[in-house]
């Protein structure tokens, strides 16, 4: 019997199917290679929490300029005396208010290395100011690694190398003078060594509180926690600008320029505990529910021995975000009441200090180079700002 013609009859010349190919890998079997990671594989999940953070921090450009500018800053203050052109309390009646003078390399189209023009002056009598001018007669030229006026580096042994000098008998103000002739770059070189020293042990201070009531107030928790609390909230509910006004108008007269250091730096750090101990708070109240906090506590550790050996250490990269982030406030705290005549005085020499001699408008108006020290606090505030927000990503475990 026939099919009929509209059922359609399976189909007899379709291709048969292949069997499927598969690749066969003639190695021997070995039963520990899924475990084994490649050497950029290893070099990542192997590394430590510190080299994460390098990692990250390097891929922050302007955080690591800002790093290598902080760290030329505090090499200078190491070797003050060396780079200065003059001492620092060196005066030249002959030149006061003295205009900075320019660098040339060519005189009359000869090249002849750095050097400066000598200096001619008239007093105006009209508003009394000294007017200075280039001599072009007279080519002062820079001399390099020479001896010139005399210092004690560090109080320790008397040298007269400097890294740069004037010519013998000459001038080299580069940043200008001041009211009594003082050099003003050597001044601002010298005062570097204060008002960057004054951040870090302002610092150290604000961080042994801080640490110490906000590990205690963290760990312990109840009424520990509620006393360190009130205690937070009445040190923040006081304006911090007139009570450093009262806690520096307190020191005596008398103080040596040492204590009188010693004492702005103890205001500024008992000042700035308080942001740092809530954050050291609130996250030890998250760490002590830890299991390696309660394995801790099992092995008989004291809780003395907890808070430092093991929860701080566990977010250590946080605080030292946080301090790059305290030390311009030190800073700016400093160069404030030193340029109010509250903070530090001379014979000491800051950055503050320098522009406390800026107050008159007047006298900025007639000679504008003495608001320079301000430069320097500036870029250095800016580059502890960037390298702060740099070390603050670098150390999120987030980003």
């Amino acid at each position: 019997m026939t099919p009929p013609s509209d059922i359609a009859a399976p189909a007899a010349s379709a291709p048969a199917r292949l069997p499927l190919q598969h690749r066969v890998s003639t190695a021997p079997f070995d039963p520990y290679s899924v475990e084994r990671m490649s050497s950029e594989q290893e070099r990542y999940y192997l590394a430590s929490q510190w080299k994460m953070m390098w990692w990250k921090f390097r891929r922050h450009r302007l955080a690591v300029i800002s790093g290598a500018f902080l760290v030329l800053c505090y090499f200078v203050i190491l070797i003050s005396e060396f780079l200065s052109p003059y001492a620092l309390h060196s005066r030249h009646v002959d030149f006061i208010y003295a205009p900075p003078q320019r660098i040339h390399f060519f005189d009359q189209g000869r090249f002849v290395g750095p050097f400066v023009y000598g200096l001619d002056y008239r007093l105006n009598m009209q508003n009394l100011k000294r007017e200075y001018s280039e001599d072009t007669g007279k080519v002062e030229p820079i001399r390099f690694f020479c001896k010139s006026e005399s210092y004690r580096f560090w109080g320790l042994f008397e040298s007269r190398v400097h890294l740069i000098c004037p010519a013998e008998g000459g001038t080299m103000f580069l940043l200008g003078t001041d009211r009594l002739g003082r050099d003003l770059l050597s001044r601002i070189t010298y005062g570097a060594r204060i008002s960057l020293t004054i951040g870090l042990i302002g610092v150290a201070v604000s961080f042994f509180l801080g640490l110490g009531l906000g590990g205690i107030a963290g760990y312990y928790g109840g009424w520990v926690d509620s006393a360190v609390s009130r205690l937070i909230e009445i040190v923040r509910s006081v304006p911090h600008v007139p009570l450093w006004l009262a806690l520096s108008a307190i020191m005596p007269v008398t103080w040596s320029p040492i204590l009188v250091f010693f004492g702005i730096t103890l205001i500024l750090g008992l000042l700035d505990w308080t942001g740092l101990a809530r954050a050291v708070r609130s996250k030890l109240l998250a760490l002590r529910e830890e299991d390696f906090c309660l394995a801790a506590e099992l092995m008989g550790a004291r809780p003395r021995r907890i808070i430092w050996r093991h929860l701080i250490p566990s977010f250590m990269s946080h605080l030292i975000a946080s301090a790059t982030l305290a030390i311009p406030s030190m800073i700016l705290g400093e160069t404030a009441l030193s340029f109010l005549g509250l903070g530090l005085r001379p014979p000491i020499t800051s950055w503050g200090v320098l522009l406390n001699e800026s107050q008159n408008i007047n006298v900025v108006a007639l000679y504008p180079w003495l608001m320079f020290p301000v430069l320097p606090v500036i870029l250095v505030v800016l580059a502890f700002n960037f390298l702060g927000d740099g070390l603050r990503d670098a150390a999120d475990p987030y980003k």
